[in-house]
C-alpha cells in the first residue's frame, strides 16, 4: 500500500494565527490612533487659548494698558491725591522656565528681608488670567533696577515696568478722610471684573479712594505689539487706550483741615465741622493719624506692627468709628423733644436743689454743681448745663419718647453718604436691651440717657451732623464728602436724606439757639471764656463724657486718675446764629471738661472758616490749653 505524503504546513491553523494577529494589529493601530486623534482634539481645542498664544509668543503680544487713576482735589482745587511715576517689578508665570528658581534668585538680588520673603512669593501667585502680569514689588529704587537690568538675561519672564503710582502730599492729615490704595489681594481679584483691572495691581482699600473706585479707576485698554525671541517689543500692531478714571473734587477745604490737626497738636481725638446749608463736609480729623504712602507700596511687617501696637490707635479712625458718651452736648436737642411732645413749654421751670430723685427711690442723681441752679427754665438749663432739669425731662419723655425723638436727629444711625465704614454707634432703646442683655429697662438708665450717659453711645460725625441738622432748623441736608465726580456735581437731596423735623412753633427754635448763645456769651455761660471777644453770635454746648462710672457718694478727681481715665472733653457749636455757615463737633479723649479744652479748639474753627482776614494764632490755643491742662492737673 503505497504512503501518504506528509503536510509540511497547516492552512487552517496559518490561517488562525494571521487572524488572531490581524486583530490584534488592528486593535493597536485603532488604540493609538484613537488615543492620538484624543490627544489632537485635546491640544487643538482644550487647550487652543494657550497654544495659540504660545504659537505667537515670539511674534505677537498683547499687553493690557491700565488707566491712570482719577485724581482727588479739595473744594478750592488743592492736591490732596496725586499719581507720580515709580518703576515696578512683574512677573509673567507663563514665560518662567523654573519659577522656584527664579523668585530665590531675586529675593537674594533684591536683598529682602526675611519677614517679607513669603509674601513676596505669594503675590507672584496673584493674577487674574493667563499671561497675565503679576506684581511683586512696586516702587524700586535705582540701585534694585540696575541689578535687574544687569541680571536680565536670567529672568526670562521678569520685568521692570513703569507706571504712576499714587501719592499723598499731606498722607497723616489726610489719611483718614481720603483713605488709600494698595495692592490687589487674592480675595478682591475673585470679585473683579478682569477686563476693566487688565494690567492694574491697585485698588481703593479705605475711605473715599474705596467708595469711589468705579469712578476713580477708569477703564483698561490693549495694545497689540509684535516682539522678538527675546520679548523686545518691534513695532506696535494696534491699540484700544484705556479710558482715565475721573478726578474727584472734595467738600474737604485743605486749610481747615489742617488748621484742626494742629489744634489737636497730637492729642488723641477727633474734629467734624459741615457746612449745613450743602451738607458738605469741610473737615474731618482723626488724631494721631498715620502715612498712608507707606499702604500703597506694601507697608513692611515691621512698621505695620509698631501701628497695630500703638497704645493711641493711630489706624482707628475716631472721627467716624469712635464710640462716645455724648454727655451735655445733647441737652440742646433734648430740650427740643420736650417741647415737640408738649411735656415742657420755654417757660416751664423746675427747682434744682442741686439732685433728682424718682419717685420711691432713695438714690440721688446729682448736678455737676452740688448745691443746685434754683429755679431753671429751658434756656438757662443749656446756659448753665443743668443736670437736674433733664433728669426730669428724661423721666417725664421716658425711652421710647426719648429714642424716637433723637432718632430722628440721626443718632444711632449712619447719616453720611460716602463716608466708608461710618459706624451706627448706638441709640439705646427698651428693644435694644431686652435683645442684648435679656434684660428689661429700667427708670434710672432713663435718666443717664437724659445727661447723654449710659449706653448712649455717638461719633463725632453723628454730632457734627445733628448739629448741622438744628442749624438748620429741622431741615435734613445729608452729610457728604464729594463735591463733583469729574464735572458733575451731587446732588442737592442725595438718596435716604432723613425726614425733616418739624416743629408746631416755629419759635421754639429760638428759644434753644438763645440758651446756646448763652453758652458762649451769657454771665452764667460754661464756655463763656471761650466766647469772650466774638465777632459774630455764635451757639454751643459743651459735655464731658465719662471714662467710667463713680458711685453714688463718690466725686471726681482728675489729679488722682491717671490720664486715659480722665473724662472726654466734648463740645458742639453752630455760627453765625442768623445765617449758619459752619456746624462743628470737637472730641478730645482725656481732656477734662468741653467747656474749656474742647471749646477753644471749636471756637479757632469758627474763627477760620468765618473770618477771613482773621487767622487763628494756634500757639495762642496751645498757650491756652496748656494752661487748662496745668488747672486740670492742680
Amino acid at each position: 500500500m503505497p504512503q501518504r505524503p506528509e503536510t509540511l504546513k497547516n492552512s487552517e491553523t496559518e490561517l488562525q494565527i494571521f487572524r488572531v494577529r490581524a486583530f490584534l494589529a488592528i486593535l493597536v493601530v485603532t488604540l493609538l490612533t484613537g488615543l492620538l486623534m484624543g490627544r489632537l482634539g485635546y491640544l487643538q481645542v482644550a487647550q487652543h487659548d494657550l497654544y495659540t498664544t504660545r504659537s505667537e509668543n515670539n511674534r505677537v503680544r498683547v499687553e493690557p494698558l491700565p488707566p491712570t487713576r482719577g485724581l482727588i482735589f479739595d473744594r478750592n482745587g488743592e492736591m490732596l491725591a496725586e499719581n507720580r511715576p515709580t518703576y515696578n517689578l512683574i512677573l509673567v508665570r507663563e514665560r518662567v522656565d523654573d519659577l522656584d528658581e527664579t523668585l530665590n534668585f531675586l529675593i537674594e538680588l533684591l536683598a529682602l528681608p526675611d519677614e517679607e520673603i513669603e509674601a513676596f512669593k505669594q503675590r507672584s501667585r496673584q493674577r487674574q488670567r493667563p499671561y497675565q502680569p503679576a506684581l511683586l514689588m512696586s516702587d524700586l529704587t535705582e540701585t534694585q533696577i540696575a541689578r535687574l537690568s544687569v541680571n536680565r538675561h536670567r529672568l526670562p519672564g521678569v520685568e521692570v515696568e513703569a507706571q504712576l503710582l499714587r501719592y499723598y502730599p499731606d498722607a497723616d492729615i489726610m489719611a483718614h478722610a481720603l483713605g488709600y490704595v494698595g495692592r490687589i489681594n487674592a480675595d478682591e481679584l475673585k470679585s473683579l471684573d478682569p477686563g476693566s483691572y487688565a494690567g492694574t495691581h491697585f485698588i481703593g482699600k479705605t475711605g473715599v479712594e474705596r467708595f469711589y473706585e468705579t469712578e476713580l479707576h477708569g477703564e483698561a485698554g490693549l495694545r497689540k505689539v509684535e516682539t522678538n525671541a527675546r520679548g523686545r517689543v518691534l513695532r506696535e500692531l494696534g491699540k484700544n487706550d484705556p479710558v482715565p478714571g475721573k478726578n474727584l473734587t472734595l467738600t474737604i477745604d485743605k486749610e481747615l483741615q489742617m488748621l484742626a490737626y494742629e489744634l489737636l497738636d497730637g492729642r488723641r481725638g477727633a474734629i467734624v465741622a459741615i457746612e449745613p446749608a450743602s451738607g458738605d463736609i469741610l473737615a474731618m480729623v482723626s488724631v494721631p493719624g498715620f502715612d498712608s504712602n507707606q499702604f500703597v507700596t506694601g507697608i513692611s511687617v515691621e512698621n505695620y506692627r509698631g501701628l497695630q501696637q500703638d497704645l493711641d490707635l493711630p489706624l482707628f479712625n475716631r472721627a467716624i468709628r469712635g464710640h462716645y458718651p455724648p454727655g451735655s452736648t445733647i441737652k440742646p436737642f433734648l430740650a427740643l423733644a420736650g417741647l415737640r411732645e408738649e411735656v415742657r413749654t420755654p417757660s416751664t421751670t423746675i427747682n434744682d436743689p442741686g439732685y433728682y430723685q424718682l419717685p420711691n427711690d432713695s438714690r440721688r442723681y446729682r448736678n455737676w454743681l452740688r448745691w443746685g441752679h434754683g429755679r431753671v427754665d429751658l434756656e438757662r438749663s443749656i446756659a448753665v448745663s443743668n443736670n437736674t432739669y433733664y433728669y426730669s425731662l428724661a423721666h417725664e419723655l421716658g425711652i421710647d419718647r426719648l429714642h424716637e425723638q433723637m432718632s430722628a436727629f440721626g443718632f444711632g444711625q449712619r447719616i453720611a453718604h460716602d463716608v466708608q465704614s461710618e459706624s451706627a454707634a448706638l441709640m439705646p432703646s427698651r428693644e435694644w436691651k431686652q435683645a442684648r442683655y435679656n434684660q428689661p429697662w429700667y427708670p434710672g438708665e432713663t435718666l443717664s440717657v437724659g445727661i447723654g450717659q449710659g449706653y448712649w453711645q455717638i461719633t463725632p460725625l453723628q454730632l457734627a451732623a445733628a448739629t448741622a441738622t438744628l442749624a438748620n432748623r429741622g431741615k435734613w441736608v445729608k452729610p457728604h464728602l464729594a463735591r463733583k465726580i469729574g464735572d458733575t456735581p451731587l446732588p442737592d437731596k442725595l438718596p435716604e436724606t432723613p425726614a425733616d423735623i418739624a416743629l408746631s412753633n416755629d419759635g421754639w427754635w429760638d428759644d434753644v439757639f438763645q440758651g446756646m448763645e448763652k453758652v458762649m456769651t451769657g454771665e452764667e455761660g460754661t464756655a463763656r471764656h471761650t466766647g469772650e471777644g466774638l465777632d459774630y453770635r455764635m451757639g454751643g454746648k459743651s459735655g464731658t463724657a465719662q471714662v467710667f462710672s463713680l458711685g453714688q457718694d463718690q466725686r471726681y478727681d482728675a489729679e488722682e486718675l491717671e490720664e486715659r481715665l480722665r473724662d472726654h472733653a466734648l463740645f458742639m457749636a453752630f455760627a453765625p446764629l442768623e445765617n449758619p455757615q459752619i456746624a462743628v463737633s470737637v472730641i478730645v479723649e482725656n481732656a477734662g471738661g468741653g467747656s474749656t479744652h474742647a471749646a477753644h479748639l471749636a471756637r479757632a474753627m469758627t474763627d477760620a472758616w468765618l473770618l477771613e482776614d482773621e487767622t487763628p494764632d494756634v500757639e495762642e490755643v496751645r498757650e491756652t490749653l496748656e494752661q487748662d491742662d496745668a488747672n486740670l492737673d492742680g
